[in-house]
């Protein structure tokens, strides 16, 4: 037994007690770092306004709870308009990619499909050479999409990256299966939606998950796209009126302040809408977050 134990390698050592409690150290200090913000974030955002100005900005001690800020944020303006934008933008762009992506990772991993090296060679070709922002941008304008939620979703439906971790989870998936099934008769569509999609949940649990928070978060293709306000996502309201600091109540951003009643300090309702941004990435990620290693990690380093 000494003679295996001596054997093994350094990293297959027990770590001492220094170097755990160095380890639970840092790990713990991490953790404060990430957290302290979000703790500040939320406590603004749901502070009275007299804890907020005597506060003189972020509140770090509670002093009581007020939920105005986000009665006026609800209360019929651009921020609740933006929200049902990103809502809708982020569900049908979800699910165009995903069903664009699969479609195309399942036909680039059967050998024989059609032209299936020029657009394999095509896909990884985008990881070198981006289009541009000026022809994208023209493109977009000759298909008569500025101003039109389909800007938001199309010019970026498809990720390569994406795509690419699919195609090599299909190809890992045992090729009998589909084999078999073609020798019965099955279609290839049947192959796909019966057989191949139900062994794959994980993948595409993940896949879509990173294109949910893709949309969710972008506002970029917002500011080039759409000239209407009340188009905006809620990623652009929040860059417009948190970021570069545009006062509230002049923009008509809440239903209250267009008549300048709204109750809550401007800096609780900015606060607000970080909250409101960061709510549904933070509730989702832990319901996919056990399909990691085998939708990704797998396919990616066996691909």
């Amino acid at each position: 037994m000494s003679t295996l134990f001596k054997d093994r390698p350094v990293w297959a050592e027990r770590p001492s007690l220094p170097a755990r409690a160095a380890k639970s150290t840092t790990l713990a200090a991490i953790a404060v770092v990430i957290v302290f913000p979000l703790y500040v974030v939320i406590l603004t955002s749901l502070s009275p306004a007299a804890a907020v100005n005597s506060a003189g900005g972020l509140v770090l001690v509670p002093q009581g709870i007020s939920f105005q800020a986000y009665a006026d944020l609800f209360g019929g303006g651009v921020v609740t308009r933006a929200v049902l934008v990103s809502l809708g933008v982020t569900a049908v762009g979800t699910l165009v990619s995903l069903v664009a992506t699969v479609l195309a990772a399942y036909g680039l991993s059967q050998p024989g499909s059609l032209w299936h090296r020029p657009l394999l060679f095509a896909v990884l070709l985008t990881f070198l050479f981006a289009p541009g922002m000026i022809p994208l941008y023209l493109l977009v304008s000759d298909l008569g999409m500025i101003d039109s939620y389909w800007s938001l979703i199309l010019p970026t439906a498809v990720n390569a990256f994406n795509l690419v971790v699919m195609r090599a989870f299909f190809m890992n998936l045992p090729q009998e299966i589909g084999d078999s099934a073609r020798v019965d008769g099955a279609s290839e569509w049947t192959i796909l939606t019966r057989l191949v999609l139900p062994m794959s949940k994980g993948v595409t649990a993940v896949v879509g998950l990173f294109y949910a928070v893709g949309y969710w978060n972008a506002f970029f293709n917002a500011i080039l796209y759409i000239n209407d306000n009340a188009k905006w996502p809620l990623q652009l309201v929040l860059r417009q009126y948190v970021q570069q600091g545009q006062q509230l109540s002049s923009s008509s951003v809440i239903g209250n302040a267009v008549q300048g009643t709204a109750s809550a300090p401007n800096l609780a309702i900015q606060m607000a809408i970080v909250v409101v941004a960061l709510v549904p990435v933070t509730f989702v990620y832990p319901l996919v977050q056990k399909h990691f290693t085998k939708g990704v990690i797998i396919g990616a380093v066996k691909g």
